[in-house]
């Protein structure tokens, strides 16, 4: 007798995608491909990794930590989930290593399975539960902001002659004063920020300044950079190819030791100006711009909220935001490049055009009827036997006609002979006869006008002459 077995469903419910897990994140994202679960082990995930990961196309993110700790409304989880992106968290580190690397797995209800063996499991995030943490999370930002408080005293008075004097900072031989200035950081909405900085680039010519990896990226979109700032992690850093073609380097530790920095500068051949504090090298480039009084400074892919400030982990926190007010009115976001600088509509730029030709219309139709109403001809050649009598003839003769026809006063039109009298339109003034001047000069009547009749009878008369 055959015995039953157990029928093993030919499709298992759940998504299915290959582990892919690595602490930090950071160093994670590269190794991410599109149908991956990210395993990670980062509390309260910011929104610039979320992007990050979101951008490689991952069906899920499995967190050890808690998506969101309480301690201020980070916006990562959010972001991810807004991008279809199913999330589970608290899965601690005993679920954490039994997610090894590589490995085929299947989602369903926050728990994680291969095949049908379940390997760990946490707590799936959906958007109710989400919006509920990040609910609490606002009422705790308040004891967070204290902190942050406290650690930005504290480091004003470390930093104080760099924050507000400037000494420490080391002097660029690449002209900066007077002219516009862009700090470029890595950032995943990178390219959308150069998009918009497009014609601004063009139009002012900005002197560039890189961060680490943000040079590559720059070198691909074939924006030049004057200058390049470096932190103390080597693995950040661009190709010998990038590092040499920057007109100058500086080298920014942030109070960690640089020697392995400085050995792989040295070898690529590239001698670097050393910013001895302890702010972040996104700080350190603010202030290498700024001291050298530049027209403006656009930030590209900085932290600009407060909200960016506290999702972001690094140490020297509070020096970004003392670093922001040093720079104060001079320093603006690459977002709100394109606000400031927007043009007209072209359909704008063409209202002068039109309203000059309409104008020229309303002018010159009046005056084409005024033209057809009254006969030019006889006043132009009235003006131009004037003009002749005073310049052609005798200049006492002239004198006289002139003084005579002053002193006499205008004929009377009744005195005038029928053929010689000039109608009155409208009650206005009388126009003087065209042989008028040639009376006043003692020349006697002026011949009589000669038609196109007349032109073409002399010219037969000038033809049959010929012959």
């Amino acid at each position: 007798m055959r015995l039953p077995t157990r029928q093993i469903p030919s499709v298992l419910p759940g998504i299915r995608g290959t582990l892919r897990s690595g602490r930090p994140t950071r160093a994670l994202i590269p190794r991410l491909k599109e149908g991956d679960i990210a395993v990670i082990d980062h509390v309260d995930l910011d929104r610039s990794t979320a992007l990050a990961i979101a951008a490689k196309g991952v069906i899920a993110v499995v967190n050890a930590q808690p998506m969101v700790s309480g301690r201020y409304p980070n916006r990562g989880p959010q972001t991810l989930a807004d991008a279809g992106i199913e999330l589970i968290d608290k899965i601690g580190e005993a679920g954490l290593e039994k997610l090894v690397d590589g490995r085929k797995a299947r989602i369903l209800d926050g728990e994680i399975f291969d095949g049908e063996q379940l390997l760990t499991s946490g707590r799936a995030l959906d958007q109710e539960s989400l919006e509920s943490d990040l609910e609490d999370a606002k009422r705790g930002l308040s004891s967070h902001l204290e902190l942050f408080t406290h650690n930005s005293s504290e480091l004003l008075k470390r930093e104080e002659e760099v924050l507000l004097h400037g000494n420490g900072v080391p002097p660029l031989d690449t002209p900066l004063a007077g002219r516009p200035v862009v700090v470029v950081a890595d950032h995943p909405d990178l390219d959308r920020l150069l998009g918009d900085l497009k014609g601004f680039l063009r139009e002012q010519r900005p002197a560039i300044i890189a961060l680490g990896p943000a040079a590559k990226r720059l070198t691909k979109k074939q924006v030049r950079h004057a200058v390049l700032v470096l932190g103390p992690e080597t693995d950040t850093y661009p190709e010998p190819k990038v590092l040499t073609s920057a007109a100058e380097v500086v080298l920014a530790p942030g109070g960690s030791a640089s020697e392995s920095a400085t050995e792989l500068l040295d070898r690529v051949g590239v001698q670097p100006k050393r910013f001895e504090s302890s702010l972040a090298p996104e700080d350190a480039a603010l202030l290498v711009a700024y001291t050298q009084h530049p027209s403006l400074v656009v930030g590209a892919g900085l932290s600009t909220t407060l909200t960016d400030f506290l999702e972001d982990q690094r140490p020297g926190l509070a020096g970004t935001y003392l670093t922001r007010l040093a720079l104060g009115p001079t320093l603006i976001d690459a977002s709100a490049v394109p606000a400031v600088r927007r043009r007209e509509p072209r359909s704008r730029r063409l209202v002068l055009p039109v309203l000059a030709a309409v104008t020229a219309l309303a002018i010159g139709i009046p005056a084409g009827v005024w033209a057809a109403d009254h006969d030019l001809t006889e006043i132009g050649t009235g003006l131009g036997a004037g003009f002749g009598s005073g310049f052609g003839g005798d200049a006492g003769e002239g004198a006289a006609a002139s003084t005579t026809s002053h002193h006499l006063g205008p004929e009377r039109d009744e005195d005038r002979p029928a053929d010689r009298r000039v109608a009155v339109r409208g009650g206005g003034r009388r126009c003087a006869p065209a042989g008028q001047a040639h009376r006043a000069a003692g020349r006697g009547p002026r011949p009589p006008r000669r038609g196109p009749e007349d032109g073409r009878r002399a010219h037969r008369q000038h033809q049959d002459g010929r012959r």
